[in-house]
């Protein structure tokens, strides 16, 4: 990645600074290139066409990872009105990779929880590159709960590399934090609406992940490892990561095909960095559909239903090996 753009659209920045270049010589000198430019811009749309339409998974999560894509309360400030942020887990302290709160959406008062990257280095360090700590999850919960208590729908933007690893979230119990939410999101009484924006990492992306519905942008993903970190298991090298990124199916089309997700959300040529307004236009009208429908449903029937959803994910089935017609040794598949 370099300052502007992705490694892979060094073909279309070239092309796109050369338009830029030929439009200031054509006003400074007076002459007329409107021929030339046209030409080339032709030449722009279908090489942004080639390109954009045809990424590996391993483009799709660098796009996924762009610093300049919009994060959590990018999206809050774009589609959502009134929004009241509440801070800390009432254990420890306030945890700002994580943003929890309620506003209104299209008139429908919601909870929004949302993992928060930073836009620099000092506000990285500050939201710890969007990677919560056991209070973060515990935050969420205590925000989910508060809008079960006034049958307000959650809606869960996630974005996060993974948890965050250290000793401290650790001995403050990490692990439980997340098997907490896990547990109390399956059981929540109000509708749960949740869509992946940028990076689903793990256990991290999990903590806030159960519900009722749930939706990824078109150049996110959603893994149970990062391609880097299945690259260092697998091949003891992190340079394989494109190669693991392929093989771990972690695309949105991959994971809808899968029946993962509910449905794939469009994205902008390029990203959702190229046109944000495009993107949370197109958020909006997912996450309002997904609440039209679930608000039908009493809460016994939202429950059975998210309970159904996930009980069908990674269905086995038990066989008695040809080898061993006394079926003592079970094979699953």
């Amino acid at each position: 990645m370099n300052g502007s753009g992705l490694e892979f659209e060094r073909s279309i920045l070239e092309l796109e600074k050369k338009i830029e270049e030929l439009k200031k010589l054509s006003s400074k000198e007076k002459m007329n290139l409107s021929g030339e430019i046209k030409k080339l811009e032709e030449k722009l749309e279908k090489l942004k066409k080639d390109v954009y339409e045809n990424l590996t998974p391993w483009q799709r999560v660098q796009i996924a990872r762009y610093p300049k894509r919009p994060y959590t309360l990018d999206y809050i400030n774009a589609i959502m009105t009134d929004f009241v942020e509440l801070h800390g887990d009432r254990f420890f302290s306030d945890d700002k990779a994580m943003i929890s709160g309620f506003a209104k959406l299209n008139g429908h008062n919601i909870c929004i929880i949302g993992h928060q990257k930073g836009r620099d280095t000092k506000e990285n360090l500050e939201r710890n590159f969007g990677s919560a700590h056991p209070e973060g999850y515990r935050k969420a919960m205590r925000v989910m709960k508060l809008a079960e208590k006034f049958g307000v729908p959650v809606v869960c933007f996630i974005d996060t590399p993974g948890a965050y690893p250290g000793i401290g979230a650790e001995e403050r119990g990490q692990a439980s934090a997340i098997a907490c939410n896990l547990m109390e999101m399956s059981v929540l009484e109000v509708p749960i609406v949740v869509v992946v924006i940028g990076e689903g990492g793990s256990g991290g992306a999990l903590g806030i992940g159960v519900g009722d519905r749930i939706s990824v942008l078109e150049n996110a993903y959603y893994s149970v490892i990062s391609p880097e970190g299945c690259a260092s298991i697998l091949w003891r090298d992190r340079v394989k990561a494109p190669q693991a990124a392929e093989v771990l199916k972690l695309t949105a089309n991959d994971l809808y095909e899968f029946g993962i997700i509910d449905d794939v959300i469009k994205e902008p040529l390029g990203g959702a960095h190229k046109a944000p307004a495009v993107a949370a236009n197109n958020i909006k009208k997912k996450v309002l559909k997904h609440i039209d429908e679930l608000v039908k449903f009493s809460k016994k029937e939202l429950i059975e239903k998210r309970y159904e959803k996930f009980r069908k994910m990674g269905i086995f089935e038990e066989g008695v090996r040809p080898n061993d017609p006394d079926g003592k040794n079970h094979e699953k598949t």
